[in-house]
């Protein structure tokens, strides 16, 4: 299919989305041909019901007679360049940004499992699904996981990849791209998207990047660009310090005032606790939180913050055996935005409490990329191709995502077919992957000698035979 394709009249409206995502990022790949390569291989994750390779991609395709080296090359030769996919997938978010709202992305780190101890980039890291009282390592690729984070729907959103940088440590098999560390990759990401921004004329809006606690580090809020506020996750026993108050006399100014009570001292402090609600996922939650602030934190003296303490909680969950469920305190950290003289929130304290519960989409979004997308699984092994194709994945599900989120929004998904249970209120990935295929069966290539499945189940055999009569022709076309 080319991008005139979305011209034809009765083309699914998902799938007319799907291909003018696909026609914006033309600039990305430097000839046709490769674009058109490419083309087939997002069409082709949609039917590879086993591994997402690309051998398995060509095989749904009907194309495993054809050379298949010219697939591979895409990877290891720079047929695209990654940055310049990213540049315009965040050109085509803008549609769905206002101007005058905040830009909300978040980072997180992830690994890819993989088993040679030879694949570049792959080192021994932490294993995650190890328990707490034993941990364990394993072997895996590290990335920087950019998200984007649209408009909030009646508590519901989904995290859309922009990015994924590589992260790998210095004791990692050498790769092209250099060793780094998270929290360098994650500033990376947050100065280039401020670049994107004002790039595209919008450098008064304003961004906010949500973060857990392994980026609440020195060297990121030192070198945080302006004009972003960052929220980011704390340690109960983080030290901070007032302000310093104004000097009299002689001698060298000094850059932090007397030292802060702990983050997690304010809990045992009934009073100043205010309360709000939110809506998370279907849900409403009350929250008691309180706002401190500003402080310092030790060799960042120009960079005050805000410290915001969310209280715990407890209830009854479950309607036939209730159990006794539990929140445990957060603390959280945010610049400062100058007003006057001095310093207020960057945003109101609820607006932030709310996002700050949005960023396990990010969480999510690896599950379903690892787990049901196959990100990692092409076999592709040599400096560049280890690399790229990982993050080629990730942005075929990112492509996905938005052409989903913008035909159906959060909320409008197609109807469940199941009549035991009506389905969420949000579509899941799956629903989004089953529509596609359903789009695709319903165009005129796919359609053309289909047969449906009467009543009578005597009449079945003959209804599968048209049935791979019509996938034999599609595949010759």
């Amino acid at each position: 299919m080319n991008e005139h394709t979305t011209e034809q009249v009765g083309v699914p409206p998902l799938l007319a989305a799907l291909l003018t995502l696909l026609a914006g990022h033309r600039p990305a790949f430097r000839q046709e041909r490769p674009y058109q390569r490419a083309v087939a291989l997002v069409f082709g994750e949609l039917f590879a019901f086993g591994r997402h390779t690309v051998t398995q991609a060509l095989l749904a395709l009907g194309l495993s007679a054809t050379d298949w080296t010219a697939f591979y090359r895409l990877f290891s030769r720079p047929r695209f360049e990654e940055a310049r996919l990213a540049s315009c997938l965040f050109g085509e978010t803008l549609a769905q940004s206002r101007p005058d709202e905040p830009y909300v992305a978040g980072i997180d780190g992830t690994q890819i499992p993989r088993t040679s101890h030879k694949l570049p980039g792959s080192s021994w890291l932490r294993a995650p699904r190890t328990p707490v009282f034993k941990k364990g390592i394993h072997r895996a690729q590290r990335f920087l996981h950019g998200a984007w984070l649209p408009a909030v729907v009646a508590g519901y959103t989904r995290a859309i990849p922009i990015r994924f940088l590589p992260a790998f440590p210095a004791k990692a098999r050498p790769a092209e791209a250099p060793p780094c560390k998270e929290w360098e990759a994650g500033l990376v990401f947050i100065g280039w998207l401020r670049l994107q921004l004002d790039a595209a004329g919008r450098a008064g809006q304003r961004l906010v990047v949500l973060a857990d606690g392994a980026f609440d580090t020195l060297g990121l809020w030192q070198d945080l660009p302006d004009r972003v506020t960052l929220l980011v996750r704390t340690a109960k026993n983080r030290r901070l310090c007032h302000l310093p108050a104004g000097q009299v006399g002689r001698g060298r100014p000094r850059k932090y005032g007397a030292a802060a009570p702990r983050p997690h001292e304010w809990l045992g402090k009934r009073k100043g606790f205010q309360k709000t609600r939110i809506d998370v996922r279907g849900r409403n939650f009350e929250l008691r939180y309180r706002v401190l602030g500003p402080y310092l934190r030790e060799r960042a003296p120009d960079r005050p913050l805000f410290l915001l303490v969310v209280g715990g909680a407890t209830w009854r969950a479950g309607k036939r055996e209730p159990k006794r469920a539990r929140r445990e305190p957060a603390f959280y950290l945010v610049n400062a935005e100058a007003q006057g003289a001095g310093w207020t929130l960057p945003l109101p304290a609820p607006v932030l409490l709310a996002w700050i519960w949005q960023r396990w989409e990010l969480e999510v979004a690896h599950r379903e990329m690892k787990g049901s997308f196959g990100v990692g699984q092409k076999q592709c092994w040599n400096r560049r191709s280890a690399v790229v194709s990982v993050q080629w994945s990730v942005w075929v599900y990112a492509v996905l995502v938005l052409a989903g989120y913008r035909t159906w929004g959060w909320l409008g998904g197609p109807k469940r077919p199941e009549r035991w249970w009506p389905g969420a209120q949000r579509w899941s990935f799956n629903t989004l992957w089953r529509g596609y295929r359903a789009a695709l069966w319903g165009t005129r290539e796919f359609r053309a000698l289909w047969t449906p499945l009467r009543d009578d189940w005597l009449k079945k055999e003959a209804a599968f035979q048209a049935l791979l009569n019509a996938v034999l022709g599609a595949a010759r076309l």
